[in-house]
């Protein structure tokens, strides 16, 4: 029987990647990943040489059997995503679940994430969070979101963390300041890359701030 490895790559800088994940993605048999484009740059890189099968949101239900199959058989599968660590807020899960239920090893070969990236360079508390993923799209269900996230904050005081597209920032800002009042806010966008920026400031100085230029990149906000 093979091992599955969730293998975490750079979110921006490729040097960040871990020697460990170097030796994994080289010993495996196969990766499993989102993108064949974007893992083939970051195989070429490094001059790795394997086989690439696809696992997104649109195939992973018919995808897991096929993978469990091979793993069963033998083969030891990488299982990456096109930044960061797997399953968060990325395909994946069902096919850990499936594996963990047919007593298939699963090992976590660690390494960067935005989430706590983020939350390291901050300057909010960082004892207690809560990562929520991506905010809902409708304004009508964000809002209510929101709601439920500063009920439940009420009682467990954590910092919060939201991944956000760049085109819904300034309704979400919106949003939570409708929400949460104007409270201190910290944006990051394009971590560990050339043109990274970390905003910190009230929720109302983030929007005079963004409401100049559309931004570029994937946003993480934590409040």
């Amino acid at each position: 029987m093979g091992i599955l490895y969730i293998v975490s790559t750079p979110i921006g800088n490729l040097a960040d990647i871990t020697l460990r994940a170097i030796e994994t993605l080289k010993s495996v048999d196969l990766v499993v990943c989102e993108d064949t484009r974007v893992t083939g740059k970051l195989l070429k890189h490094f001059e790795i040489e394997k086989p690439m099968i696809i696992l997104n949101d649109f195939n992973e239900v018919r995808q897991v059997s096929l993978i469990c199959s091979r793993l069963l058989a033998g083969e030891s599968l990488a299982l990456v995503s096109d930044a960061g660590t797997p399953l968060i807020s990325d395909p994946g899960f069902k096919m850990v679940r499936e594996a963990i239920e047919k007593g298939i090893k699963v090992e976590s070969i660690p390494g960067p994430s935005a989430v706590i990236a983020a939350l390291t360079v901050s300057g909010l508390p960082p004892d207690k969070f809560t990562y929520v993923s991506y905010l809902p799209k409708k304004d009508g269900k964000r809002k209510k979101f929101l709601e439920d996230l500063k009920t439940s904050r009420q009682i467990v005081k954590s910092t919060i963390i939201a991944f956000e597209s760049p085109f819904r920032l300034l309704k979400t800002l919106a949003n939570i300041k409708e929400v949460f009042g104007d409270i201190e806010i910290v944006i990051c966008r394009e971590l560990t890359k050339m043109h990274e920026e970390i905003f910190r400031g009230y929720i109302s100085e983030s929007q005079d701030h963004f409401s100049k230029a559309i931004p570029k990149g994937e946003l993480t906000l934590l409040w």
